[in-house]
């Protein structure tokens, strides 16, 4: 059951709205960031997928989205935009933000 890995580009064109964590290793909102993504992958199912990407390690990426501090999180869908923000954002403010941007059609 095995499928390839999809690129991120693959990832962030599809269907499925995608939440990119763009996190460092180093940082300490990074790993307070860890928990709640948790809590909102548990209570939003399917419905998003939520990606970690090192910044360190992945330095095209975070310059492409103009990642410029830590954890920036990006929501996609289809390829485009719908809602980026930097800094630990709450659970319940996260749930309610993928809600209005992806879920209307729901």
């Amino acid at each position: 059951m095995s499928s390839k890995p999809k690129s991120f580009q693959e990832l962030i064109d599809g269907d499925t709205p995608v939440l990119v964590d763009f996190f460092a290793t180093w940082c300490g909102p990074c790993k307070m960031m860890q928990p709640i993504l948790e809590d909102t992958a548990k209570q939003l199912g399917d419905q998003v997928k939520i990606v970690k990407v090192d910044v360190d390690r992945n330095q095209l990426a975070a310059s492409k989205f103009q990642v410029r501090g830590v954890p920036t999180l990006i929501l996609f869908q289809k390829g485009k935009i719908l809602w980026r923000e930097s800094g630990v954002v709450p659970a319940h403010q996260l749930i309610k933000t993928i809600q209005s941007n992806v879920l209307k059609e729901v």
